[in-house]
This record gives C-alpha cells, sequence and structure tokens, in this order.
C-alpha cells in the first residue's frame, strides 16, 4: 500500500490508526501590521501561540483583523463546509474563500501574484510536494500549534512552514443505478461494459485525486513508486477501448450521469454516497485491492498573510480536537487520529465510519514524487489524446 502527497482537484479499524500515524487578483493594499501585536509582538513573526503570549492574545488580535482569506476549500471537500462554519462561529472572523475548485498550484501563484495585497491568501491547503516547493520559494511562515509535537516525524517540517492535516485513499465511486456491476478493481475497469463511463476527478498533472488515480492504477499494473508509467499505460488502454472518458467529474456530472464510474479519493466518494442518496443515487464505494494509494494534503500559512493572526488561529482551530474531528465527520483521516485515539478525544462514531482499507502504508521519497510528475507531464497528454 503506497502512501503519497501531491495537489488538490484541479475544477479538488486497526488500518486507521497505521495511516494516521504514517506519514487566485485583487487589488489594494495590505493591512497594517500594527494591529496585530501583542507584547510587542508581531503575529506575522510569531512561531506559536506562546510566542505571542498565550492563545487568548491571539484570539484578540485576530478578532481585531476580523477577516481571514482562504483559497481553494470545497465546501463539500473533506468536510471544509463544517469548518469554515465552525469557526466563524466560534470566534466571529469571516472566512472569505476565494476559488474553491481552484488546485495548488493556484494557490501558490496566488501568494506570489498577490504579495502585499489586501486579497493574498492568508493559509494554504496544499499537496505535499506543492507545500514543500512553496517552503523552498521562501514563501511559507514557520508556526508550531499547540498539538504539534502529536503530529507524526515525517508528516511535518521541523520549523512548522508546513504539516500534514488529514488523508484518504483513492477509491472507485459507482452509481449502482446506472452501472449493473460496480468495479472494484483497477483491472475491472478494462472490462468492456464500462464503455465511457470511467472518470477522474481532475487533470493528474494539476489534480491530487488524479495523479492518485494514475499512481494507484501504476501500482496495480506493476509499477512502483519510481515508475508511474505503467499507470499511464492503463490509461491509454482505457482510452484506447473507449472506457475512459474525458469529462472531469464532480457532483454535478455524476447526478447527470455524465461520470458514472469515478475515481477519486473515498472520503469524496463516501461523503457523496451520503448527499447522492438522497437524492435518489445509490453511490457505491470500494477501494481497489491491487492499487492501493492514499495521501495527506498540508497546511501552511503564507509568510506575508494579510491577516497574520487570523492565519494563526485557523490553524490552531484545525489542529484541535474539534477541528480534527470534523475532517473525520467528512470521512478524511486526521493527521492527529492516534493521539486523539489516546487521548480519547476522537469521535468514535466517526471513526468507524470510513472506508475499510487494510495493509501496511509507505510514503514515496521527495525525488520519487517529482520524477512521477515529471513522467506525468510529459507523457499523459499523450496516453488520452485522439
Amino acid at each position: 500500500m503506497i502512501i503519497v502527497s501531491l495537489p488538490r482537484t484541479a475544477v479538488r479499524g486497526g488500518a486507521l490508526a497505521v495511516v494516521a500515524a504514517l506519514a487566485l487578483t485583487a487589488c489594494g493594499a495590505a493591512p497594517d501590521d500594527t494591529s496585530t501585536t501583542a507584547n510587542g509582538r508581531s503575529a506575522a513573526t510569531a512561531t506559536s501561540a506562546a510566542d505571542f503570549g498565550g492563545l487568548d492574545k491571539l484570539v484578540a488580535a485576530a478578532k481585531k483583523e476580523g477577516t481571514l482569506h482562504t483559497i481553494a476549500l470545497p465546501r463539500d471537500w473533506a468536510n471544509y463546509g463544517a469548518l469554515i462554519d465552525g469557526f466563524q462561529k466560534k470566534y466571529g472572523i469571516k472566512i472569505e474563500n476565494e476559488s474553491p475548485d481552484a488546485a495548488s498550484q493556484d494557490e501558490i501563484n496566488a501568494v506570489t501574484s498577490r504579495k502585499g495585497q489586501d486579497r493574498a491568501p492568508d493559509v494554504l491547503d496544499l499537496g505535499s510536494s506543492f507545500a514543500l516547493a512553496a517552503a523552498q520559494q521562501g514563501l511559507l511562515a514557520p508556526y508550531k500549534v499547540a498539538s504539534f509535537a502529536d503530529i507524526p516525524e515525517g508528516q511535518k517540517d521541523p520549523e512548522g512552514k508546513w504539516f500534514n492535516d488529514y488523508g484518504g485513499y483513492i477509491s472507485i465511486g459507482c452509481d449502482a443505478k446506472r452501472v449493473k456491476t460496480c468495479p472494484t478493481t483497477f483491472a475491472d475497469l478494462l472490462k468492456p461494459q464500462y464503455k465511457g463511463q470511467v472518470a477522474l476527478n481532475g487533470n493528474p498533472t494539476k489534480s491530487g485525486s488524479a495523479f492518485g488515480g494514475v499512481y494507484a492504477a501504476s501500482l496495480a499494473s506493476g509499477g512502483s513508486f519510481d515508475d508511474i508509467q505503467p499507470g499511464l499505460d492503463f490509461f491509454a488502454k482505457l482510452k484506447k477501448n473507449g472506457n475512459y472518458t474525458p469529462v472531469e467529474s464532480t457532483p454535478a456530472t455524476v447526478e447527470k450521469g455524465e461520470t458514472p464510474i469515478s475515481i477519486d479519493w473515498d472520503y469524496l466518494n463516501a461523503g457523496y454516497a451520503t448527499e447522492f442518496k438522497s437524492k435518489g443515487l445509490d453511490w457505491q464505494v470500494s477501494v481497489p485491492a491491487d492499487g492501493k494509494f492514499s495521501q495527506y494534503y498540508s497546511q501552511a500559512i503564507n509568510k506575508d498573510a494579510p491577516h497574520p493572526a487570523a492565519a494563526r488561529l485557523w490553524q490552531e482551530y484545525l489542529y484541535s480536537a474539534e477541528g480534527q474531528n470534523l475532517w473525520l465527520k467528512g470521512f478524511a483521516r486526521p493527521v492527529l487520529m492516534i493521539a486523539m485515539e489516546k487521548a480519547g478525544t476522537i469521535d468514535k462514531t466517526a471513526a468507524a465510519a470510513l472506508p475499510e482499507v487494510s495493509g501496511t502504508p509507505a510514503f514515496p521519497t521527495e525525488a520519487q514524487q517529482a520524477k512521477a510528475k515529471t513522467v506525468l507531464a510529459e507523457g499523459w497528454g499523450k496516453a488520452v489524446s485522439g
């Protein structure tokens, strides 16, 4: 079983413990940072709540700023709607969420193109390879949330420039009312009865879920961390036999019957199953046994965030038991799952509702991720063209 972290969608039992253990342009000047200081310490340079004088002072400074700019956070993605609403209700701080269906690279582009502007994003939710790249470019602020020590090693930057948040497995979602027999493996997807029905959630050169789909297909076809090419070959076969559809899967395309089979993260497919049930759709979800592949996304703070206190408070909220359990209720596996199980703060009902998986995960290296991205960039168009 393979675990990797890459970009989000481009439009975005015992195994649970194992997984948890491992590891867009506006005008205007940025707000005056003097409004977000405590004891002579600027929120923009605070590396922890304690460094700023304590959580209460951080809350007061964030409330004074009054706004948080986020980007690329779909409300139906891992329960982000509930997280956004919960933060606003708890602190009275307005969240302005731009371009919810944007990709990780769009987030980085917004940071660089809007530097010094009041519409720059304060915080980022990135595929880890993009978080690494942003850190290398000097775009991220070091910050350690109160629960930083409980984030497993390998799932955080030592200085706190980024840290993993939630993860999930590549899965196959299927509209059982339109598809007579739902596929449960990548091998199944090649069968002739699925002509024109198999979709990805985005373009794998930009989308984490689509990238994961290709990587999982590679693992199911004899590939490895070092070799994603079999995944491209798999989709070339799907294209050649007419099973692959270039329509990018979304809840809307599923409801219209345009993408009755969708390769996507299990937390998204599982969430859709609940949503679609009320609309008369029977959406079935399975984690393919022949291509188990998972990833975590990463949180980060824009070094030049126009609302630095709110940005840091948002991270504290996400990594509190309340925030982590809200991700869990969205069928995503929060990074603090093991710590919460030990502390007795985990939502046991939500944990029990996660799609079943088994096996021991492993992580690819940064170099392996970079190589896979290069191979995709060079070969994806050719694989599915024509």
